[in-house]
């Protein structure tokens, strides 16, 4: 079923001697194979029902809540927490049957807004759920319009704990009122993604948009195993394409000098790319070693696969030719950190009132965006700065910038060109 993955690893394996870090890029592309037998999903809306939600937000909100019921297919299941102060469970774990989908109809239609926000309570209540419901794949989907009530931090971080490896989450922001950061945090924690809706008129299309994304994932709870030798240390592990999401932290000791990372859930066809550094002990020249092997790992009827393996490797030498020369992919990738890096700087900046530091930090980002083809990323910064000259990154602050424009920009700032790959 799932073993349809395949692995393609880039790097410059030319190290000179005396040093030790090593960088590869290793591809994974989900075969046709993996949807040979599709997982059980169970998805979960999480919806934002605070005083601030009253008027149009609500509305809409409900109106699109409808829709996504609608198109639940038969073999799926379903639930929808609306939460403010506390977490409500207008409709449990169901199949989306057409009984249960009247049943939520009519929760949807009583929902009412009122009172404050704090998150841990939803995802609490959407824990219970997810834990209830076994395998397969389990992807909620947030919706809020606001921040977080600031006495919740500390709650909100226990209940991540604890939702963490069970289920994946979205998190979507409608309007401009709520905060960047931590609604990134949360879908960081939950390996999901994080986008503004400017306009309540736009929460229909998006939730149907990652419907759609949850519906196609085939393979759950997958995962990235690394091996490195003894002696060796993994400096970062980071997914690069389609989006950056570090996943250092998230590293689970298998046993000694192989860890786990996880990736979440993957669909046929899919394809993502992953970005490691691995310290080993440096070299004499003429000495080979083999600095990492990385696969890929899921579960099926309780037993575990393997698939995907790639190697890194590590040959030192005395030829400046060989080991100064960069690989192509290897640049393109940590260019576009560098670029994120300088968006989120860069816009920081701009909100402190520190002119001079914007400007150079979003002109090296216009820079970078134009070098590396990342077209999205190049007209999203437009809306922020006046572009004199692409190639040497020269720019203007604009005046009177939207505030969506802005939150969008650093919401997306993590999301990646891809590059034509070769060896």
């Amino acid at each position: 079923m799932a073993g349809d993955f395949r692995a393609e690893t880039f790097q410059n394996e030319y190290l000179p001697a005396g040093t030790g870090e090593v960088h590869a890029i290793m591809t994974v592309t989900a075969g046709e194979g993996t949807a040979a037998v599709a997982a059980p999903r169970l998805f979960g809306i999480l919806c934002d029902v605070s005083g601030s939600m009253e008027g149009g937000k609500i509305v809409a909100a409900k109106a699109a809540l409808g829709k996504l019921v609608e198109l639940l297919p038969a073999d799926s299941s379903f639930f929808i927490v609306t939460g403010a102060d506390q977490a409500n469970l207008i409709c449990p774990v169901a199949r989306a049957d057409p009984a249960a989908k009247q049943r939520a109809y009519a929760a949807i239609h009583a929902i009412r807004a009122s009172g404050g926000t704090r998150i841990s309570w939803w995802l609490r209540a959407a824990l219970d759920q997810f834990r209830g419901a076994g395998g397969g794949i389990r992807q909620a989907l947030l919706l809020t319009d606001g921040q977080n009530d600031l006495t919740d931090g500390t709650a909100l971080d226990a209940a991540l704990t604890q939702c963490e490896g069970v289920f994946q989450c979205d998190c979507r922001g409608v309007g401009t009122d709520w905060q960047v950061d931590q609604l990134r945090r949360i879908a960081g924690r939950l390996l999901g993604t994080t986008d503004i809706i400017p306009s309540p008129a736009q929460i229909d299309t998006d939730f149907r948009a990652i419907l759609a994304k949850a519906l196609s994932k085939t393979v759950s709870d997958v995962s990235l195993r690394l091996w490195t030798p003894l002696g060796a240390r993994v400096k970062f592990c980071k997914e690069v394409s389609p989006a950056i999401v570090d996943l250092t932290g998230r590293a689970r000791e298998i046993k000694p000098q192989m860890r786990e990372y996880p990736t979440g859930a993957w669909a046929k066809g899919e394809s993502r790319d992953f970005h490691f550094c691995i310290e080993v002990a440096p070299g004499a020249v003429g000495d080979e070693v083999l600095a990492g092997r990385a696969s890929l790992v899921y579960s099926e009827a309780g037993v575990e696969n393997k698939v995907a393996e790639a190697r890194v490797l590590a040959i030192w030498t005395d030829d400046e030719g060989k080991s100064t020369k960069i690989n192509n992919v290897v640049a393109h990738y940590t260019g576009q950190a560098e670029l994120a890096a300088s968006i989120q700087d860069g816009l920081d900046a701009r909100a402190h009132g520190e002119t001079e530091k914007a400007t150079v930090l979003l002109g090296k980002a216009v820079k970078l965006a134009h070098d590396s083809g990342n077209e999205a990323t190049a007209k999203l910064l437009r809306r922020v700065v006046e572009v004199d000259d692409a190639e040497k990154g020269t720019v203007r602050l604009k005046g009177g910038v939207a505030k969506e424009d802005a939150m969008a920009l650093e919401t997306r700032s993590t999301k990646t060109a891809r590059i034509v790959k070769s060896a």
